[in-house]
């Protein structure tokens, strides 16, 4: 049974009324995202909490809203915050991400998403996790879609995706008008095959685009000193 909550140094997430629980992908994605000079972004599928939140931290000026289809993880999420040192700044909105873009009066410098990704896998039987896991609510192509029009001018969209699933990416970034800004190829341990894929994407085609890679452990299944430095400020 997963551990009902997950402590971090500056706030507690409770994942137990969540289908989807805390997991490497979104606190890399969390990390990982740049937050400076933000002043508003948005959490598409909040889930715990827990990205939002660590967008707060970073930034003490940024304002952050999330949105999330699920009642009972919005609910959880909500709590999450209320018990934070960041409740002021993160609310958390129960809406499918389509409605909330038609209806939203803000525009975002930054769109942040641990999207439905499992688009090929075999469907999960609960239906919360199915919900969490797979792209029937929210796909690909309709979250960058909807990113463009919730973004400000210069605003940046950052995903976490499976490493396999970039050409698809490319080809639904090519029909937005979306490019590249920063690029990160994860690598689970040294050795092995790359897993995930850290993106930031913008409008306007940049000069240069930074290109990397992060190796999360060592041979020895340890912590690189990249992913620990990155982490930092996060885990206990």
């Amino acid at each position: 049974m997963s551990n009902p909550y997950f402590r971090f140094k500056q706030f507690t997430i409770r994942q137990d009324q969540c289908a989807m629980k805390v997991g490497t992908d979104g606190v890399l994605l969390g990390a990982w995202t740049g937050v400076a000079s933000c002043r508003r972004a948005l959490d598409a599928g909040a889930g715990t909490g827990l990205i939002a939140l660590m967008i707060a931290q970073r930034e003490a000026a940024v304002q952050v809203d999330g949105v999330e289809i699920d009642p009972a993880a919005c609910r959880q999420a909500s709590a999450n915050v209320a018990a934070s040192p960041f409740a002021e700044r993160v609310h958390v909105y129960r809406d499918t991400f389509d409605h909330f873009v038609r209806t939203s009066p803000r525009s975002y410098d930054l769109i942040v998403s641990n999207p439905p990704y499992f688009v090929r896998s075999l469907k999960c039987p609960d239906e919360k996790r199915r919900l969490a896991r797979h792209d029937d609510e929210l796909s690909l192509s309709g979250l960058l879609r909807g990113s463009l029009a919730l973004l400000t001018p210069g605003g940046r969209l950052a995903l976490i995706l499976p490493f396999q699933q970039e050409k698809e990416l490319q080809e639904r970034m090519a029909t937005c008008g979306l490019h590249y800004l920063c690029r990160t190829v994860v690598f689970p341990v040294e050795g092995a095959a790359p897993k995930r894929l850290l993106v930031e994407l913008v409008r306007e085609a940049p000069s240069a685009v930074r290109t990397d890679s992060l190796i999360l452990a060592d041979a020895q299944r340890q912590r690189t000193p990249a992913y620990s430095e990155l982490m930092r400020d996060f885990y206990l």
